[in-house]
């Protein structure tokens, strides 16, 4: 999977991009994630990238010409163009589902809005989705790309040693994941559940599946009606 972010503030995704299970990913060459200067792509000498809104208002709105460059670059090495998304919290809401579709994809663009937004001009022209991270504006789009890439990376070929990482986790099974524990066996006079020691896995798995649901009926009652529905 290769995946380009575009953005006003490339070394704070790399930050975060270069470290932990995405960064071991992207030096073993399981993914390609490469961050995008939209500066580099505007005609203005002194590398503006935004304007007043028409129609007046507070502060100011990213303009088409050096995001729309910045896109064709990026289709021109790809030769194709890549799935492109806005980070927007006029999107609709990431999930799990939707990260798992994403992640069979070959190639994905991310554009990061900053300031008031984007030119809804090149967005039209461009975007194929919008997608927000959750009710709540932030400053610029680079944390929700962030968010995005994580979640989608980790299901992609190689990332994790198997499919079980992420495939009995929270939300992806449908239910909340159960509660974990290590060493040691007590803590604080509380001593690990008995039946995690035991060495029986049947146990163990419907000790794991009972807590899920107990857990995700009192929290998510969204979810639990929901997997109930899909049994």
């Amino acid at each position: 999977m290769r995946i380009e972010i575009a953005t006003l503030f490339p070394e704070m995704c790399e930050a975060v991009l270069s470290e932990s299970i995405v960064g071991r990913a992207r030096k073993a060459g399981k993914i390609t994630v490469h961050c995008r200067q939209i500066r580099e792509y505007t005609h203005d000498k002194h590398r503006r990238v935004d304007d007043t809104p028409y129609g007046g208002g507070m502060g100011m709105v990213m303009q088409c010409q050096p995001i729309y460059d910045c896109f064709k670059a990026v289709c021109d090495e790809f030769g194709a163009k890549p799935h492109t998304i806005y980070m927007s919290p006029k999107g609709k809401i990431l999930t799990q589902q939707r990260a798992e579709e994403l992640s069979h994809m070959e190639d994905i663009l991310m554009i990061c809005g900053h300031y008031e937004g984007v030119d809804q001009r090149v967005l039209d022209k461009i975007v194929d989705e919008e997608i927000s991270v959750g009710d709540y504006v932030l400053t610029g789009g680079e944390l929700p790309a962030l968010v995005l890439v994580d979640a989608v990376a980790r299901m992609c070929d190689g990332v994790l040693p198997d499919e079980s990482c992420f495939m009995d986790e929270s939300i992806y099974s449908g239910l909340l994941e159960y509660p974990q524990y290590t060493r040691p066996e007590i803590w604080e006079n509380e001593p690990v559940p008995e039946v995690l020691l035991s060495g029986h896995h049947k146990n163990i798995a419907q000790w794991r599946l009972e807590k899920s649901l107990k857990l995700t009926e009192l929290r998510r009652p969204d979810l639990y009606e929901k997997y109930n529905q899909n049994k």
